[in-house]
């Protein structure tokens, strides 16, 4: 029977309750599709750094490499600590780990509402792979004479050509998987850019783009300007199957997509290092939404969509697809609705569908 150590780092505001989720799936999934799961749990957050001045310990990286897979609830608290204080805890781990994608599937459940009035499940079916290590998010920078009149900021985005080429071939490997146009071409991968502005970083960026395109004649190649793209996602979702973005512009684009999909509590995402070299890293992208802690009112969905990511990721594809299923069924059913979706179930409870929605359909 196989097994996997799973680490949960539960976070901030809502992170404990969703996290509670997290473990009632993956229990039922492996219960279910017959793999064993253990998991601990960190209390790495902005509480730990209010106690010892640090929101994970130095050893943290060595600690969490013993494990499969990591599961995040969600990081920051701006009223007890800054963000971009906050933020190097997820940052360390992406780059210390080189999870050099992210990943973020856009898709919209039948019954879902969702302010986009184009987007429906037969439209809204994206992938965004966001390069996740380097780019504008590299923390190289300065200030100079800050606090004065003259005060100057510097922050330098980092474009490697290693870096770029691996994330696009990861968009170009994932739109050929995907078959999403069935034929010939077999996939579209469009390339998020602002070269026009951009002159130097994202200039390279197309230069990759252009490299890697040649190794996939099988997939259709498009250009589009990251403004236009927001354009074009609330135009014509139906358009676009991968999209590849550097680390800001993906990391913007990608919260649009939540909005195509109904909301942010639908949106998760993947820390991926694809060579298993290190653990990745799995997480809901709603944030830690404080005003709501302890009232159990979040909707857990998007913490079982990271899961069924997970499952994927760990090689448990038929458990993955049994968690889809079950999310769609339980959504597409109408019973069990949380507040954002005009309802009034609780977390737990949303969560106990999908897990009943499982356990009815093994």
């Amino acid at each position: 029977m196989a097994s996997y150590r799973i680490a949960l780092i539960p976070g901030d505001g809502v992170g404990a309750e969703i996290t509670e989720e997290a473990v009632r799936v993956l229990d039922a999934a492996g219960d279910i599709h017959g793999f064993e799961v253990a998991t601990d749990s960190f209390d790495w957050s902005c509480d730990r750094y209010l106690d010892v001045g640090a929101m994970m310990p130095g050893d943290a990286l060595e600690t969490l490499a013993e494990f499969d897979s990591i599961f995040l609830g969600c990081i920051g608290d701006a009223a007890k600590v800054a963000d971009d204080v906050s933020l190097q805890m997820l940052l360390t781990i992406r780059k210390g780990f080189d999870q050099y994608v992210n990943l973020r599937p856009i898709k919209l459940y039948p019954g879902v509402a969702t302010p986009i009035a184009t987007a429906s499940p037969e439209t809204v079916d994206i992938l965004v792979i966001r390069e996740n290590t380097e780019g504008e998010y590299s923390s190289n920078g300065g200030f100079f004479k800050r606090g004065t009149p003259d005060a100057v900021a510097l922050q330098t985005g980092v474009f490697t050509w290693k870096g770029c080429e691996r994330a696009i071939r990861y968009g170009f490997e994932m739109a050929r998987k995907r078959n999403k146009l069935g034929g010939s071409p077999a996939g579209r991968v469009t390339n998020c850019t602002k070269s026009n502005a951009l002159n130097y970083s994202m200039v390279f960026w197309d230069e990759v783009y252009d490299h890697v395109a040649t190794d996939y004649p099988d997939i259709e190649t498009d250009m589009a300007l990251v403004d236009a793209l927001t354009m074009w996602f609330v135009k014509n979702p139906e358009w676009f199957d991968v999209v590849v973005a550097s680390n800001l512009f993906g990391d913007i684009i990608t919260d649009l997509g939540a909005m195509l999909q109904g909301g942010m509590g639908f949106a998760a995402g993947g820390n991926v290092n694809p060579e298993r070299t290190f653990p990745s890293m799995f997480e809901p992208i709603h944030g830690s939404a404080p005003k709501y802690t302890g009232k159990r009112v979040v909707n857990p969905i998007a913490t079982v969509e990271a899961v069924r990511m997970m499952l994927e990721h760990l090689g448990e594809v038929e458990a993955a697809e049994h968690v889809g299923s079950a999310i769609a069924a339980t959504l597409g059913a109408g019973e069990v609705r949380t507040q954002d979706m005009g309802g009034s179930d609780r977390t737990h409870e949303m969560g106990a569908a999908v897990v009943a929605a499982m356990r009815a359909s093994a």
